[in-house]
């Protein structure tokens, strides 16, 4: 037996099964244990007398050729007592994965990303030969710790240069734990003949413990197994206390598989696993913060084969992910008390600067809005210090700054995001290791951290600057971002959060409106022709809608609602140039369209995505009164009170709680001499002044919002008083 190896084994298969008499296939004449290489005393500890001789080097023999993927077929046909590879394929195959560990080190540390993406690649594929040379013998307790490490490493660094887990890697931790299970047959069938082969008193009594143990064991491995991974994880911690070799692979691969199932938030199984490392002595809790605390996983010996991340590190990395998810998504949910802990649980573990600008993003976000505003600015300034990543925390300011009131540094915020998103920040190279990073979900665009795109932080900006009144630097900004959505930069615009946000065609119309507010008509009027010129496809469709409408079918009213806004808009501008015919045209033809209109359906299912936030009945409403209010002005304007009486009592009729409406109708009716009609109004609008003023439960577009602004009644209070002292005195009776 001087050739070790699969190939020599093969070749003495009668030698190995015929023993000498008094001798097992394992054990010499006097209790001495058989390798490859020769005959050496048990001193192995394990009742087995199997297994890695820790602290000692593996016995030293001739030189062997170790069975590759081609010899590791004709290995299966091994039998028992040659079945074990010589030590010295288990010393070359151990050399070889330290050696690959060690070129990932280098790999890690290479500051050349070319450099570092070909040594990756190659200890991968190095990994990947390594693992199928191992897997090509039958599952065996001397190789199993070795082939269970190399296949984590292999997941490891597969999973970082993939910066995520895929179906290959949960198809390879199943292979290696059904593998690690098929181990439990081998020890049993040693057993069987270990009993054969000696007296009953010859057998250790710790020795056949193990067997008893073994035996019930093999008697609920099938039916567990059927069970899938839960039961297969089940199962093989359930042995594994046999073979405390395996453990320290076993932790590494579980926290494998506890990274995997919290990627892809298959928390129920991550529970069960962390709840089964734990021997399911905290089985009645599903905290995962209190089960990952509790996994404690061994530690590796000083002898053991390298590995890339060992499990206590995994471990970290796995709480403080959690954390995270968990925080986060208490935040969103609204469980501020419980998402502030989970958030400086995240923030006080193993959190690379990228994770920890995002933790202290969202803690911001959680004390501003449980009240704490000087607490959150802290935290938003240490994400601003912490990293290159400024687009989260910049938004989050700009939201606090306008919760404290302060105008000016909410816009400068926005200016720096919009700044923060134009500028392509080089990342730091991942760590070839799993990383919190690959276990964090995308940002939903409910989420805090969510800062969109540069344009919609561009949109962001114009649509304060126009609420809060600067129409110059709201136009400005409003022009960039249109140039941003027409160059083809950006094809799809997708406002950021809160919803529903403004579609498309609203955001030409709010920029139309800060030019007009801005003092631009004919930017303005450029805008609105820009906008009706890309959606001209719909308006032969419109005279079918018109007439569908009488018949009452139920059609979109979206496309005629914003291209009657734009009629409206250009009629705007063309007052502010002064040319009145124009503006009753443009005027007029909003009308038209706006009353063939129908308002939307309320048993109608949500409006697409393209047409959320577009218009609803009370837009629709508040357009109609809109138009008629500007028509009429223009008619007051050319002397034509009788036609401006008509639209402003239209406009009432309409939209009766749109008190604009009602105080030009009662100018008009004063300037007319109609006494008793503008008195009957002025008792009226006087009652409706003294009584409490509710907000609004609706909102309405920014464009139309803006718009009503402009043609509000100038001095509501000094006409009723002027009113009133005309009235005339009450005769006492």
């Amino acid at each position: 037996m001087e050739e070790a190896g699969v190939g020599a084994a093969t070749g003495s298969r009668r030698e190995s099964i015929s023993p000498v008499k008094g001798e097992s296939p394992l054990l010499g004449p006097r209790g001495e244990q058989r390798s490859c290489g020769g005959v050496r005393k048990r001193r192995d500890p394990s009742p087995l007398g199997w297994g890695p001789r820790r602290g000692r080097a593996y016995p030293a023999t001739a030189p062997s050729r170790c069975p590759g993927p081609a010899s590791a077929t004709a290995s299966h046909q091994t039998p028992l007592g040659s079945s074990v590879p010589h030590a010295s394929c288990l010393d070359l195959w151990r050399e070889k994965n330290d050696q690959l560990v060690r070129q990932v080190k280098v790999a890690q540390d290479s500051r050349l990303s070319l450099r570092r993406q070909q040594l990756a690649q190659d200890a991968l594929e190095g990994f990947r030969g390594l693992l199928h040379s191992l897997r090509g013998l039958p599952a065996a307790v001397p190789v199993l710790p070795l082939e269970l490490t190399v296949t984590c490493n292999f997941i490891t660094l597969r999973a970082s240069l993939a910066q995520g887990f895929t179906e290959d890697q949960a198809q390879d931790i199943q292979q290696g734990l059904e593998r690690g299970a098929s181990q439990t047959r081998g020890t049993f069938v040693t057993f069987g003949l270990l009993q054969k082969e000696k007296t009953r008193d010859e057998v250790p009594t710790s020795a056949l413990c193990v067997f008893s143990t073994v035996l019930e064991t093999q008697e609920q491995l099938g039916p567990r197994l059927e069970c899938g991974l839960r039961g297969l994880w089940d199962s093989i911690f359930g042995y594994s206390s046999l073979l405390l070799e395996l453990l320290p692979a076993l932790h590494l691969l579980a926290g494998l598989q506890a990274a995997l199932w919290l990627s892809t938030d298959s928390l129920g199984d991550l529970t069960f696993l962390l709840q089964t490392l734990n021997g399911n002595q905290s089985e009645a809790s599903e905290n995962l913060l209190l089960l990952l605390k509790t996994w404690s996983p061994p530690a590796e010996e000083s002898d053991a084969p390298l590995t890339l991340q060992n499990a206590r590190g995994l471990r970290d990395v796995l709480l403080t992910a959690s954390a995270y998810r968990q925080g986060l998504q208490e935040l969103i949910t609204g469980s501020l008390p419980t998402a502030l802990s989970s958030l400086q649980e995240a923030a006080s573990g193993l959190c690379p600067r990228p994770v920890l600008v995002q933790v202290y993003t969202a803690l911001g976000t959680c004390l501003r809005k449980m009240g704490n505003p000087q607490r959150a600015l802290l935290y938003l300034v240490a994400a601003l210090k912490g990293g290159s990543t400024w687009g989260p925390p910049l938004l989050e300011a700009s939201r606090l700054y306008r919760q404290l009131g302060n105008t000016a540094a909410e816009l400068e915020s926005l200016e720096l995001l919009v700044e923060a998103l134009n500028v392509t920040h080089s990342s730091e190279a991942p760590q070839l290791l799993i990383e919190v990073e690959l276990l964090l979900p995308r940002p939903h665009p409910a989420s805090p951290l969510h800062c969109g795109t540069q344009s919609q932080a561009k949109y962001l900006l114009a649509s304060r600057c126009l609420e809060v009144g600067r129409a110059e630097d709201a136009a400005e900004h409003y022009l960039d971002l249109l140039a941003l959505m027409l160059d083809g930069s950006e094809p799809k615009f997708f406002p950021p959060p809160p919803p529903p946000g403004p579609c498309i065609p609203e955001v030409f119309l709010e920029a139309a409106a800060a030019l007009i507010q801005a003092g631009r008509a004919q930017d303005a009027l450029t805008v609105c022709e820009e906008l009706l010129s890309r959606t001209s496809s719909l308006l032969p469709k419109m005279p079918q809608l018109w007439e569908d409408a009488r018949k009452g079918i139920k059609e979109s009213p979206h496309c005629p609602s914003w291209v009657s806004a734009t009629y409206l808009l250009q009629g705007q501008a063309w007052v502010q140039l002064g040319a009145q015919k124009e503006a009753i045209s443009e005027f007029s033809r909003c009308l038209e369209l706006l009353f063939r209109a129908t308002p939307k359906d309320k048993e109608q299912g949500p409006a697409s995505s393209g047409e959320k936030g577009c218009v609803s009945d009370v837009a629709l409403q508040q357009l109609r009164a809109a138009a008629l209010i500007s028509r009429g002005l223009q008619w007051v304007a050319s002397g034509q009170d009788t036609k401006a009486l008509q639209d402003f009592l239209l406009s009432v009729q309409m939209c009766p709680g749109h008190q604009d409406a009602s105080f030009h109708l009662l100018q008009t009716l004063r300037r007319m001499d109609r006494r008793d009609e503008a008195t009957a109004l002025w008792w009226r609008l006087e009652a409706q002044t003294k009584l409490p003023q509710e907000n609004a439960a609706w909102s309405l577009p920014l464009y139309l919002e803006t718009y009503l602004g402009w043609i509000c009644f100038p001095d509501r209070e000094t006409l009723l008083e002027e009113f009133q002292t005309s009235l005339p005195e009450p005769c006492d009776l």
